[in-house]
């Protein structure tokens, strides 16, 4: 999986530059996406994720279990 967040499932999106005279060129949305460990402490180790900053938030809010089992549920995430 390259530039996709592996809990919320975004992707880079694709828009336009629009210069002054409305001459337009293609472009891409990036995601600020980040390589992070989090601790499981039902699995008692470190699992890493590929998560934009939304799926930081949504892990900070939800728990990483919860958060986990939504995106697998999703076919987002494929642990061993």
């Amino acid at each position: 999986m390259a530039k996709v967040c592996q809990i919320t499932g975004r992707k880079r999106m694709k828009g336009n530059n629009v210069a002054h005279s409305k001459l337009r060129t293609k472009r891409d949305f990036s995601l600020n996406l980040k390589n992070k460990k989090f601790w499981s402490e039902e699995e008692q180790r470190f699992i890493t994720l590929k998560v934009s900053c939304k799926g930081i938030r949504e892990i900070e809010k939800n728990g990483l279990e919860a958060t986990i089992a939504k995106a697998k549920k999703a076919g987002l995430v494929n642990l061993v």
